[in-house]
């Protein structure tokens, strides 16, 4: 492969197979010209009388007009979460709450192909991703904590649970639909009632989710949607009338709400960003530990806050990784979300794309390898190619910040405390992958890196049994399994 004279750069240049194109039709999904925001199980008009546009990144056209939450709105929909708790689902039987949860995880499921459609749509992700991992996912959380529901004592044994209140919830925009199960999923089951907020790229399947919410006959109130940008999600936080507050979201917005939320009684998870490493042992399955990569960055334009964008390869394997690695990504397809063929989506917004290009040039600028695929973009829309950098350092920006797209760091290691060290020489501590087919040594890694969730031989694997979040800037408290209970209670 030829390397080019500036910037150390080189572009793969594998044939790829050419598929005809495999389009998920639209018919299934039903999008409205204009949302309201759904309150005491109604949709109403904003106060502000204001809307703002969401469109689709993949063709930059407009979906639909959403409204704009201000503060007058955000204490409407606490005063009807408050009343809904207080007369309502506090005293309803742990029972009867069970079956209302359930029975919006099998409307969610009934209604599955066009909730991955709308959020295909909305957010770029592949409609494969969507389709086989958000929405069953989705289900399967209001299921596991319909569950639940009843069962508190036994989850929290010779103790006293009781519910919080008020749960105020706001969710971003790379896992819009799930994010909002993890969050209101667990809280129902609990007995709180909720306030949520959905990124304003994203808004599309949370409104969705409300109009099952509202056909599921849930006690008005329990749940509401409000629609918004930070200004609705500061309203929220700074709520005197909230008990709780759960974010999904950027390290520098939840230093945010830890300052507003100072001082006061409100109960606070916070799920951060990520700079998750990757490690792969002269002994792991070298084929197996490539497609984990390419699952961990790629698959999910490097969207979650927990993918492998560091990944650290022993010396010994370290060239046969790359060729690997290299004609992996030569042959992944980056386009059209909607085609089942597409790999790697779009990037959800200008600006995010505008983020990640930024970071790529901070790379070249640092005088690193880039390699990037071959393939051709879209010529509308917002699109990056998989990228990946060799010859990184630890102080390279590319290796310490959180950019959240396609775009790899790669360093080398020799022992397991020199990678143990590299790993955990981060801010963050969100997530990490080993790959290595010696036991004691994933014991021994795991007892040693400094991450919330640790994958073995595998990566981005989510089950609702198992719980998720981090250490240090990747924030605190976990979401998921009995943990995820035990952040809507008092115990």
């Amino acid at each position: 492969m030829a390397k080019a004279a500036k910037n150390n750069t080189s572009k793969l240049k594998f044939d790829t197979i050419n598929y005809a194109p495999a389009p998920e039709s639209k018919s299934s999904a039903k999008i409205e010209a204009q949302y309201d925001l759904f309150i005491n199980g109604k949709f109403e008009k904003p106060s502000s009388k204001k809307y703002f546009d969401t469109i689709n990144p993949a063709t930059e056209e407009k979906l639909s007009s959403v409204a704009d939450a201000n503060a007058a709105d955000v204490d409407k929909a606490v005063k009807a979460a408050r009343t809904a708790y207080d007369k309502v689902w506090s005293k309803m039987p742990a029972k009867e709450r069970a079956k209302y949860i359930y029975r919006i995880a099998r409307m969610i499921q009934e209604r599955a192909r066009e909730f991955a459609v709308i959020e295909t749509l909305d957010g770029g992700k592949p409609i494969r991703e969507s389709r086989d991992i958000d929405v069953p996912l989705v289900a399967n959380h209001f299921f596991y904590y319909a569950g639940w529901a009843d069962k508190l004592e036994y989850a929290f044994p010779n103790r006293s649970p009781k519910s919080l209140g008020v749960a105020g919830q706001i969710i971003p925009w790379n896992f819009p639909l799930l994010m909002a199960a993890w969050k209101i999923a667990p809280a129902l089951a609990t007995g709180n009632t909720v306030v949520l907020k959905p990124a304003e790229t994203t808004p599309l399947t949370a409104l969705k989710l409300a109009e099952i919410i509202q056909e599921s006959d849930l006690p008005p109130g329990v749940v509401n949607i409000i629609t918004g940008a930070g200004a609705t999600g500061a309203a929220i936080v700074n709520h005197p009338d909230i008990n709780k507050i759960a974010f999904t979201g950027s390290t520098e917005v939840g230093k945010l709400i830890q300052r507003a939320v100072a001082g006061t009684d409100k109960k606070v998870t916070l799920e951060l960003g990520g700079k998750a490493a990757n490690i792969i042992f002269e002994d792991a399955p070298i084929d197996q530990a490539v497609e984990g990569i390419i699952n961990g960055i790629y698959f999910n334009q490097g969207h979650v806050c927990c993918a492998g964008s560091r990944l650290f390869v022993q010396e010994s394997v370290y060239k046969e990784v790359m060729r690997k690695l290299k004609d992996r990504i030569a042959t992944l397809i980056v386009g059209d979300p909607m085609d089942k063929n597409t790999d790697v989506g779009a990037i959800n917004s200008k600006q995010q794309l505008e983020t990640i290009h930024k970071y790529i040039n901070i790379g070249k600028k640092e005088g690193l390898e880039i390699f990037e695929s071959s393939c051709a973009l879209p010529k509308k829309g917002f699109f990056c190619r998989p990228t990946l950098f060799t010859n990184v350092a630890q102080s390279s920006r590319i290796a310490q910040e959180e950019i959240f797209g396609p775009v790899l760091a790669i360093q080398t290691f020799r022992t397991d405390d020199e990678v143990i060290e590299k790993a955990n020489n981060t801010p963050f501590g969100l997530s990490a992958g080993v790959w290595t087919d010696k036991g004691s040594k994933i014991f021994n890694l795991t007892t040693k890196l400094r991450a919330g969730v640790i994958w073995a031989n595998t990566y981005n694997k989510f089950d609702p049994t198992s719980p998720f979040g981090g250490y240090k800037e990747s924030g605190f408290g976990r979401e998921g399994g009995l943990h995820g209970l035990g952040a809507y209670l008092n115990v």
